[in-house]
């Protein structure tokens, strides 16, 4: 919730892009609430992505040749695949990326084996589309286009529809593009101080938890995705695609990269898998499928919000199934990062109103809401209804739309240290404190003071408050 907050603020800002993302899933957070706050609206772009997974996955299968069995084993493992699960269950920037590496490889399948050219021009406009919501796509594209150069798919760099595609692609990124190098290219400050926090544990850890991830009783089926082609003559055009798999989890490992950057090229490796495996017997590959599924039904609540917190908690507790932090701001968290940042902004807003009611009539005119992280700030959703005015904050793109025109001569701040801002303050007031139970640690009783006096204006000292991350 805290993204997805923070989502539908910069989508009602439409822009080229933004400091920490590009600018597509903002924009559809946005355009979900149009007619009001609803959870429900805001996620189910995010459903539709996880349905059209898996009827992809069973085309991709159809197309490589796969039959009855290879095509229900694909899409009931694309279905069922807790990650893939996690990773559509919100609107966040990783939501569509399964779709379209899938539909990327799709495309770029169909010019191999039918010779559809017109399907690389496809290909192009998935992939400068995914690049405008997320840039992990780079991770799938680079691969993808080794796996063509190291196999017989090379023949496709000599069809002008090739380089139609690779312009298209460009075309539809350049917006995105100007515009981060027109504010100096924020994303890699971010990506940079992001980089530092990322616990990776080393290739076997990251394995072993992808295996975990994605059911380990699938883990058979992507495995023999990966190495299949290798070994039977009919399924030579598609080695490309096992050549992508291996060669974007290197890059993901040598960035060092967290475990769900890899997530989205499982369903191809899923189709190609079961392609592979079209010899089972059609009762072996519904035991296999029953069984799969039987795990995945027990793993759901780890991967999907369906247990309210204090039950998530006991299972957690009971089943030791909670995963393990992949960045240090998940270090700590009660549930999971994912869930635990769902809790609490409701409340947060509720008692900043709550302080910003209880200011003298004479001082809201002047009163800055100032948050120290985004998510919370886009507290901001919440806050039209009680009519509190915009939030500002020095985290990310709250940065670049700056002070607001506030002076600081009242601010009420979120989350700041009330000793050091005494030193630059007039007078300092706790005002309120906030958290929620099960919430972040760091969201968790944490003070909401107000400022009355800040003796260097807030545009004398904005640059100050900068904090990408």
């Amino acid at each position: 919730m805290r993204n997805e907050l923070y989502f539908i603020v910069c989508g009602r800002r439409p822009d080229f892009g933004y400091v920490d993302q590009p600018p597509l899933v903002p924009l559809i957070a946005a355009a979900t609430q149009l007619f009001g706050v609803n959870v429900w609206l805001m996620r189910l772009p995010a459903a539709g992505a996880a349905a059209a997974l898996v009827v992809l996955t069973a085309a991709f299968t159809r197309l490589m040749g796969g039959r009855a069995v290879s095509i229900a084993l694909a899409a009931a493992a694309a279905a069922i695949a807790p990650a893939l699960a996690g990773v559509t269950a919100l609107l966040t920037t990783s939501t569509f990326e399964p779709l379209a590496w899938t539909a990327t490889a799709y495309l770029v399948a169909r010019a191999v084996a039918l010779d559809d050219r017109r399907s690389l021009l496809g290909a192009g406009f998935v992939a400068g589309v995914a690049f405008e919501a997320k840039y992990g796509v780079v991770f799938w594209l680079m691969p993808l286009l080794a796996g063509l150069i190291l196999t017989s798919g090379r023949r496709l760099f000599a069809v002008r529809e090739f380089w139609l595609a690779a312009a298209l692609a460009v075309a539809i990124a350049a917006p995105n593009l100007v515009w981060q190098a027109a504010h100096g290219w924020p994303f890699l400050a971010v990506t940079d101080l992001h980089a530092r926090t990322i616990l990776a544990g080393g290739p076997i850890a990251f394995e072993t938890w992808q295996i975990a991830a994605l059911n380990p009783l699938l883990a058979p089926l992507w495995l023999v995705g990966a190495a299949g082609p290798f070994f039977t003559s009919a399924m030579k055009p598609f080695r490309f695609l096992s050549i992508a798999f291996v060669g974007a989890t290197a890059i993901v490992l040598a960035a060092g990269g967290k475990d769900y950057y890899l997530f989205p090229a499982y369903p191809t490796m899923f189709a190609v898998g079961a392609v592979a495996c079209a010899g089972l017997r059609p009762w072996l590959a519904g035991a296999w499928i029953a069984a799969a599924s039987a795990l995945a039904l027990a793993v759901a609540p780890a991967a999907l919000p369906i247990l309210d917190p204090p039950q998530l908690a006991e299972y957690f507790n009971r089943l030791h199934l909670r995963p393990p932090p992949d960045e240090l701001a998940a270090v700590g968290a009660p549930l999971t990062q994912v869930f635990s940042d769902e809790l609490g902004w409701r409340a947060l807003e509720s008692e900043v109103a709550r302080v910003y009611r209880g200011l003298p009539e004479a001082e809201r005119g002047a009163a800055a809401i100032l948050a120290s992280n985004y998510g919370e700030a886009a507290i901001d959703v919440y806050g039209e209804a009680d009519r509190l005015p915009p939030a500002i904050s020095g985290n990310n793109q709250y940065f670049l739309w700056g002070p607001r025109g506030y002076d600081g001569s009242v601010i009420i701040h979120i989350n700041g240290d009330p000793e050091r801002w005494r030193n630059y303050c007039d007078s300092v007031e706790i005002a309120g404190s906030f958290g929620a139970p099960f919430a972040m640690p760091y969201e968790t009783g944490r003070p909401i003071f107000v400022c009355r006096g800040l003796r260097r204006s807030l545009a004398q000292t904005w640059d100050r408050f900068k904090s990408y991350h």
